[in-house]
């Protein structure tokens, strides 16, 4: 089991970013949640396996066909054991 915090840059903010990442993150297995954060970007914590978390984070380099994404910062953290995945508020 790992986790990794992501943060993703660029026009990711009004174009279903966080919808299709909780799709995308739930058909993947994955738990955690993601979330517009007010500077822009989106902020999303993923856990799983080290192969479902690389799938979701190579999502996350493109994100939905709406999306522009400039940039993804990865951070590992220690997994909390989260069940679900959900979209939160600020």
């Amino acid at each position: 089991m790992v986790r990794r915090r992501v943060i993703v840059e660029g026009r990711v903010q009004g174009v279903f970013f966080r919808a299709e990442c909780r799709r995308e993150a739930q058909s993947l297995g994955l738990a955690g949640w993601v979330r517009n954060r007010a500077d822009g970007t989106v902020e999303a914590v993923f856990e799983g396996t080290a192969e479902q978390v690389e799938a979701i984070i190579a999502w996350a380099g493109h994100g939905p066909p709406t999306a522009v994404v400039e940039g993804v910062e990865v951070v590992a953290e220690e997994p909390e054991g989260l069940v679900g995945f959900t979209i939160r508020d600020r």
